[in-house]
């Protein structure tokens, strides 16, 4: 049988020499498929690789969208915790008033109740409904002085002077920063405070400003180090930026103990102790329980 071969002649300009190269057909058509092979990998490969960009930048995309949603959550879970500060500040005040003026009987259930118990331990022997209604009074009297030169009687702290309500001051010092609607010292913006500042140097001892029991010491996100005690009747007071923690948790302290010292921890702009009061976790004004 007649072998069908293909014959290449290589021609030297130099020498004048002939090479004659031969090799079968099959061999041939083997380098053709090879080739075709060839390309179509490189095709395929430069398909995939420009569907791979594609989806990396869709991906970076979808993770740029996303960042901004978890910014945008966090700026509204802000505004949602501030809102929810306001209004229950708002509701215990709303509860005060109508216990002042004899009606909204029944909000009893809340934060009137602790009002109604320490009315009835102050003299068991009157009518505890008229001891809460005159503690609400006094403590409206109270909060309508705020921030006013005038003097309060200490006939108003009658019944707040309680050991197991604050009535202390925390730390001796000069407030830097009351309770309400301020501008964020770090970010510049709008922003409800919860609490008041009350600036000192570093080192400062920092006290217990009612009996009370720990119910947590330690880092806490924006507060540093931070402790938070609990009064009973659903009263609690929070001390924050601490340099340093004097009691663990589960400790019963007493008014006026060292629980700590004022420090630059956590969210601040220099030494001083965030104090909080907080009445059923609603945050009410400190200003109210401080005598002096």
């Amino acid at each position: 049988m007649e072998r069908k071969l293909y014959t290449f002649l290589i021609i030297s300009e130099v020498r004048g020499k002939v090479y004659k190269i031969e090799f079968p057909y099959y061999v041939a058509h083997l380098l053709l498929g090879l080739s075709i092979g060839a390309i179509v990998t490189v095709a395929a490969l430069a398909t995939s690789y420009t569907r791979m960009l594609l989806k990396v930048s869709n991906y970076n995309d979808v993770r740029a969208d996303r960042e901004a949603l978890k910014s945008n959550y966090r700026v509204l879970q802000k505004v949602v915790t501030e809102t929810n500060a306001k209004l229950g500040s708002l509701e215990s005040l709303a509860t005060d008033v109508a216990l002042s003026y004899g009606f909204g009987e029944a909000r009893h259930e809340k934060f009137p109740q602790s009002i109604l118990a320490m009315a009835a331990q102050e003299n068991p022997a009157l009518d505890s409904g008229y001891h809460a209604s005159l503690y609400a009074f006094n403590l409206l009297k109270i909060t309508a002085f705020k921030g006013s030169s005038k003097t309060i009687s200490p006939s108003l702290f009658a019944v707040s002077d309680r050991s197991s309500v604050p009535s202390i001051w925390p730390v001796h010092g000069a407030v830097s920063a009351g309770f309400g609607e301020r501008i964020d010292p770090l970010n510049g913006e709008g922003a409800f405070h919860s609490g008041m500042d009350i600036a000192a140097p570093t080192g400062t001892e920092v006290m217990a400003s009612a009996d009370g029991m720990v119910l947590s010491a330690g880092p806490e996100a924006g507060y540093g180090n931070a402790i938070l005690l609990d009064h009973g009747n659903g009263m609690t007071t929070k001390y924050g930026h601490l340099s340093e923690i004097d009691i663990v948790v589960g400790q019963e302290v007493k008014r006026g103990q060292i629980i700590g010292a004022v420090g630059s921890t956590g969210r601040t702009t220099g030494p001083h102790l965030h104090y909080e009061v907080h009445i059923h976790d609603a945050p009410v004004n400190p200003a109210t329980y401080l005598h002096g």
